[in-house]
């Protein structure tokens, strides 16, 4: 939302500098995103007139002027066709800095003729599109004047970020409220605003009401009694769609003139980005900024008998203002007549019905619209507008009369004409909204303690009507007090978040309770490991598109109120991010691309902690040693995973490799680990190629999942703490075991089956050998496992250790393992 000093001032009676606004603005919430000055921009252009203006002796469409801009005479090079003597325009001094292309003006020759600065168009100075000639000022313009000063153009612009709960503040006019109630100025009563803007005198009753029946027809507001006989027949506008339209407001003015707004319009309109089209539209687009109250302006020439708010017919389309046609659906509300649809309901007009040069009669539209409908409306066709933005949060409903009655009144001042009749359709939701208040909320909610008589002066500053009883009347332009929090938001906002007293916590005597919970624990432990393993984290979305989900097994939660199209389904992997984030690197030229997410996948049942990984590119780059760059492979998934888990107290030495990884694994190259058959604790393996290329990745990419809520609790304890270090009190023992083994026996199998055939004494086993080959019959595979045997009490004796080695080589049968001789 953007305002210049000047605009607000408007509204408050204050003497507030721009600092002073925006310090207040933010102490009471409201946050000003930035402030610019446009006469910052014009530094170094002065009001100047031409003395002479001769043709250029090298070029004919040149002239050298002699400019005074009130330092003497100079000498400047110029091209415009209306240069000429006696003229006064803006002259650019040396330094100074075009704002149309930033270029720094300075002394040069031009086709041999020194030129000391430049006489300026308006396109130069960005104050318009004009760029056939430079600009002319009336001949008593004060030569010398700083240009910015002599247009009035020294006017700060302030923009402010507006959350969606203060819709209040989506106008001019209620920022000037919150900053009056705040202590920075007097708000000035509407009907002295509109006077001292040039429209007609308002019988306005309050800053907002709402009354009548469904449908009413009545004179207009804008005249007096004497002048109601001239009235023209109200116009014939109904609402079919209570839930999307509940009141439709409308008035008709015939015989207008559609030029150009009043200066002081248009420049308020271009002082905040908005570029002026015509009286009718720029009127419009003035009272949705000044007052927060959309409106919409027909052509009446273009519509074909009644003009209705109703539901769209499925399949329907409209070509709305923008050029670009929407096709409906029967959720949406639209504005047609007899033969079209004319509107998109409380977001954008119809590019048929809108005004032009040549209107001269018109009616228009003050409608109030359910919120969650243009939400909805808006989201669906991905259509945005100043309109939606006001509409959506919730506009004041009391509103309609007097946001009718001014708009009417100042296409009346500007355009001429003769006003119709007022049709009033539908009703609008005003009932009043009441709360019960208790004043030591204040302190026990918002932790300052400030006296009743004063959060009265606050509330009701703010247009809340406050009873003896401390029953609240919510006024009709804050939807968003729902409850007495808002209301101690409101009086802590207002008295300032900068004196709520800095109070300490309590804190018990002794050492501190360690604060983090044992999954909290976990996910730090593998965050650090992680990153000393030379993996880099990624933080992504939560929220995927829905062909990227659907890669995954698709996703089981879709949101109703996307951010975008591409956010739309909760990620039931977190492998898509990382995914993306890897293509992203690649693109950008890196070789070797290491990430990994800690996160939460959004599954049927609820959400799942997870750590997902991904390794893409060069393992290792290519070098004197090495050769060609090495690839990253399963098996580097794989010890990764491996590294996690053991780091998260994972029991690793117990963990079996099984299949079933998931279709976005390639066949054949990926696994799960899992702790016997149903607790699968981490997939892992190579990406598929078809999901590889859905990224837009090349290579081999290998991936893994880690499920954090699978992993079992720790016995005896939540603390990472490792217990005293005991040393054995007798030497260990290793033995050696080679084995014929069927191939399709893996070799993980056989260590935990030898590591499990005497617990009491076989403390460790590993496999250090595999092979395959000369010696080795057809479909085996030779496997060589380094056993540990720990004495405990007494060293082992010869009958000892071969008890022990039998108990070894009989466990390894049981999987068709034969002892080499």
């Amino acid at each position: 939302m953007k305002f210049s000093l000047s605009w607000l001032k408007e509204h408050l009676d204050t003497n507030a500098t721009v600092q002073d606004v925006a310090d207040v603005c933010n102490r009471i919430g409201l946050e000003v995103e930035g402030i610019e000055n446009p006469a910052e921009r014009l530094k170094g252009f002065t009001v100047a007139k031409v003395l002479t203006a001769e043709r250029h002796p090298q070029a004919d469409k040149l002239q050298v002027l002699t400019v005074d801009a009130g330092n003497g005479p100079l000498q400047v090079v110029c091209g415009a066709p209306n240069a000429r003597a006696g003229l006064v325009g803006v002259f650019g001094v040396e330094g100074a800095v075009v704002p149309a292309n930033g270029m720094v003006l300075k002394k040069a020759a031009i086709r041999g003729v020194e030129s000391n600065g430049m006489m300026c168009s308006t396109r130069e100075l960005e104050l318009g599109d004009d760029h056939d000639g430079i600009i002319e000022l009336p001949a008593d313009a004060p030569v010398g004047t700083a240009f910015s000063d002599y247009a009035a153009l020294n006017d700060p612009v302030i923009e402010v970020a507006i959350t969606p709960n203060r819709q209040d503040c989506m106008g001019v006019r209620g920022i000037a409220r919150d900053l009056a109630a705040a202590g920075l100025g007097t708000l000035k009563p509407l009907a002295e605003v509109y006077r001292m803007e040039g429209a007609l005198p308002l019988p306005f009753r309050g800053e907002g009401r709402g009354e009548g029946p469904t449908v009413s027809h009545s004179p207009s507001p804008n005249l007096s009694p004497e002048g109601e006989r001239d009235l023209l027949a109200a116009p014939d506008v109904r609402t079919d769609d209570a839930e999307g339209c509940p009141a439709f407001y409308a008035q008709a003015v015939s015989g207008v003139t559609n030029g150009e707004a009043p200066a002081w319009m248009t420049d308020k309109l271009k002082a905040v980005g908005q570029k002026p089209i015509s009286a009718l539209v720029d009127i419009t687009n003035f009272v949705s900024l000044d007052l927060g109250r959309p409106l919409h302006v027909y052509d009446r020439a273009k519509l074909s008998g009644a003009l209705i708010a109703r539901k769209a017919v499925s399949g329907e389309q409209v070509v709305a203002l923008n050029g670009k046609t929407y096709t409906l659906d029967t959720g949406m509300t639209v504005i047609a007549d007899e033969r079209e649809v004319h509107d998109i309901a409380g977001i954008m007009g119809g590019e048929h019905s809108g005004c032009s040069a040549d209107t001269t009669d018109v009616l228009i539209e003050c409608a109030y619209f359910d919120p969650e409908h243009i939400a909805r409306t808006g989201q669906k066709l991905m259509l945005t507008s100043d309109a939606r933005q006001r509409f959506e949060r919730g506009v004041d409903p009391a509103f309609l009369e007097d946001g009718l009655a001014i708009a009417t009144g100042l296409v009346m001042q500007h355009c001429g004409g003769t006003p119709s009749a007022i049709t009033r359709a539908g009703t609008p939701p005003t009932d009043p909204r009441t709360l019960r208040y208790d004043t030591g909320l204040c302190l026990k909610l918002g932790g300052i303690e400030v006296p009743a008589d004063q959060q009265q002066a606050v509330l009701e500053s703010l247009g809340f009507a406050v009873s003896a009883d401390w029953t609240v009347t919510i006024p009709t332009w804050r939807r968003d007090i729902d409850g007495p929090a808002d209301l101690v938001e409101e009086v802590v906002r207002m008295v300032g978040l900068d004196n709520v007293p800095s109070t300490p916590l309590p804190r018990a005597d002794g050492v501190a309770r360690p604060t983090a919970t044992p999954g909290q624990m976990i996910e730090r432990k593998m965050r650090r490991t992680a990153a000393a393993r030379g993996l880099n984290e990624a933080i992504n979305w939560s929220f995927l598109p829905e062909k990227e989900a659907a890669l995954f097994g698709g996703g089981a939660w879709t949101l109703a109120n996307p951010i975008s199209e591409d956010m739309k389904v909760m990620r039931p992997s977190l492998l898509p991010g990382l995914l993306s984030a890897a293509a992203r690197n690649q693109a950008r030229g890196a070789d070797s691309v290491r990430l990994f997410e800690l996160g939460r996948r959004y599954l049927a049942d609820k959400e799942h902690p997870t750590v997902g990984l991904v390794l893409a590119g060069d393992k290792a780059a290519r070098g004197w040693a090495y050769g060609k760059a090495a690839k990253f492979d399963a098996y580097d998934a794989k010890a990764e995973v491996i590294a996690l888990l053991a780091a998260a107290g994972a029991p690793v030495d117990n963990l079996q490799v099984m299949g079933e990884a998931g279709d976005h694994y390639h066949p054949g190259q990926s696994a799960t680990l899992r702790l016997g058959p149903k607790t699968v604790l981490a997939a892992f393996g190579a990406l598929h190629p078809a999901t590889a290329k859905a990224f837009d990745l090349d290579g081999p990419v290998m991936a893994a999942e880690i499920f954090l809520d699978a992993i079992p609790a720790k016995r005896g304890g939540t603390g990472f703490m490792r217990p005293a270090y005991t040393p054995p009190p007798l030497q260990a023992v290793t033995r050696d075991f080679a084995f014929l083994v069927p191939e399709s026996v893996a070799a993980g199998d056989l260590v935990r089956t030898i590591k499990g055939a005497d617990k009491a004494n076989i403390v460790a086993a590993r496999l250090f050998d595999r092979f395959a080959g000369p010696g080795v019959p057809e479909g085996q595979v030779s496997l060589a496992v380094e056993v540990t045997l720990q004495p405990v009490e007494k060293s082992y004796g010869e009958a000892d250790l071969k008890a022990m080695a039998d108990k070894v080589v009989a466990a390894a049968t049981k999987l068709g393992a034969v002892l080499r001789g």
